[in-house]
């Protein structure tokens, strides 16, 4: 333990191991052979034998599984997953594979060599089964873990949000493998020399460097913000004499933010502080996805559309759809459709938002806002690349000038492509936005949504819009 004069926070905490490239091969072992036993036992069951063909349908399942599973982010490390997270990630991941095996069934013309009994019973006891040995695994890992020999303790040594949260994670999280032995509270971190600090945090020093030579803590986590730059070289020049491990915690505090991910540029190593997830492979899923969906949703909703356009045509003077000019990614100027539900068309530098009871909507276009259906257009948006299905929503031009100056990151939106439905939607940030702190609200969602992107939640903000969001009390 840090003994004062350090006046340290103790906490206490329980460890695991660490899951590495070995725990992720085998995680993938067992699950293909989950995939491949659950067939081969229903089929063996309801066919009176093993038939070749099940056998290619277990090993075509297992690479996709695979597939959809990267994709998900299903074989990351198991550091602050839930059991029922990990269940639904790994359902999810499972009908995936299950719809596609079906798709290529029918294509090719082989559904009628599987037994549906057997097949029925694949696609239910194999999302369980893959469930259930994660659950086992956790449990084993935690019994390992409250073996004291097991755990290495760690030392926080920071100030502010970043250090408290830091101590936090650790508290809460025992699968890290962590004895978070104490929180070093540092109270002067400002840039003055070395040799000018208070007294009290010259004695956190040295109390910290000669336990650091006992061998009292394995891991120091140096929390402090870059304007303490002289009491970070200070505390890595006094450890160097040391086994200690230690880590550097970037100070993504330093903005509200905290949007930094590592990557590096010919060996030398990054931080991207400002992003968009979309680079790489991850691009090319998100665009799949939005040309996929958006084909679905035009195809089924193909004779609403045509009913829809009908009746606004019939009921009030005007054309069919309102185009509206809005900022797509980078910031760059689109033109957004939408049904028309208003008896006027603005797109000017004056747009004044829709309120509760707006005169200038008229009866069927009231309908048309309250249960999104005037949005339906925008999926040619998608189908032509202005926008994504999920992402935040496009604001008008003059709203985006209005805003840009008074909310921090407003603008950093715009990293990606709007969509016709987010994050902030799904969480009660849609319609009128007649207060500053509404606007601060939904941007702070849609940043959440652009640092933590996959695929898993895409379709789960998908799934929760058709669910509940579709109407609205705060759509006028």
């Amino acid at each position: 333990m840090l003994n004062s004069p350090l006046e340290v926070a103790h906490v206490g905490a329980h460890g695991v191991s660490r899951s590495d490239h070995g725990l992720i091969v085998l995680s993938k072992i067992l699950d293909a052979s989950v995939i491949a036993g659950a067939l081969m036992t229903a089929a063996t069951f309801y066919r009176s034998g093993w038939d070749p063909r099940y056998g290619l349908a277990a090993l075509l399942a297992a690479i996709l599984f695979f597939l959809f599973a990267e994709i998900a982010g299903l074989y990351r490390p198991w550091r602050g997953e839930t059991l029922k997270r990990q269940f639904f990630q790994v359902l999810f991941v499972w009908v995936e594979t299950f719809f596609i095996l079906l798709l290529l069934a029918y294509a090719f013309k082989t559904s009628d060599y599987y037994s549906r009994i057997a097949v029925g019973i694949w696609l239910v006891a194999t999302p369980l089964l893959l469930s259930g040995w994660r659950a086992i695994a956790r449990k084993l890992f935690f019994a390992v873990a409250s073996r004291s020999g097991s755990r290495r303790n760690a030392v926080v040594w920071g100030t502010g949000e970043l250090g408290e949260q830091l101590a936090r994670k650790i508290d809460q999280s025992p699968w890290l493998g962590l004895n978070l032995t104490a929180y070093v509270r540092d109270d002067q971190t400002d840039c003055s020399p070395a040799e000018q600090i208070s007294q009290t945090e010259l004695g956190k020093l040295e109390s910290l460097e000669l336990q650091a030579r006992r061998g009292d803590f394995d891991i120091l986590y140096i929390a402090l913000p870059t304007t303490a730059r002289e009491r970070i070289t200070d505390l890595l020049d006094r450890l160097a004499d040391t086994t200690v491990t230690v880590y550097m915690v970037p100070d993504y505090f330093t903005t509200s933010l905290f949007h930094g991910k590592w990557s590096n540029l010919e060996g030398i190593p990054l931080i991207s502080v400002y992003d968009t997830p979309f680079w790489g492979v991850d691009g090319w899923v998100k665009r799949a996805e939005d040309i996929v969906l958006s084909s679905l949703f035009l195809l089924m909703a193909a004779i609403p559309m045509l009913l829809i356009a009908a009746a606004v045509k019939l009921t009030s003077n005007g054309p069919v759809l309102f185009k509206q000019r809005r900022y797509g990614i980078d910031g760059n100027e689109i033109t957004v459709w939408k049904f028309r539900t208003m008896r006027v068309c603005e797109d000017g530098h004056n747009v004044p938002q829709a309120k509760r009871n707006d005169p200038r909507v008229t009866p069927v276009g009231n309908l048309l806002r309250r249960t999104s259906l005037d949005e339906l257009p925008q999926f040619i948006n998608v189908l032509l690349g202005d926008m994504s299905i999920v992402g935040p929503r496009p604001h008008a031009v003059a709203h985006n000038e209005l805003y840009r100056s008074q909310v921090k990151g407003y603008m950093l939106r715009h990293k990606v492509r709007p969509g016709i439905t987010g994050w902030a939607q799904i969480n009660g940030w849609r319609g009128e936005t007649d207060t500053l702190d509404k606007m601060t609200k939904r941007v702070e969602h849609d940043l959440w949504y652009i640092r933590n992107w996959s695929l898993w939640l895409d379709l789960k903000i998908v799934l929760l819009t058709a669910l509940r969001g579709l109407v609205s009390k705060t759509a006028y």
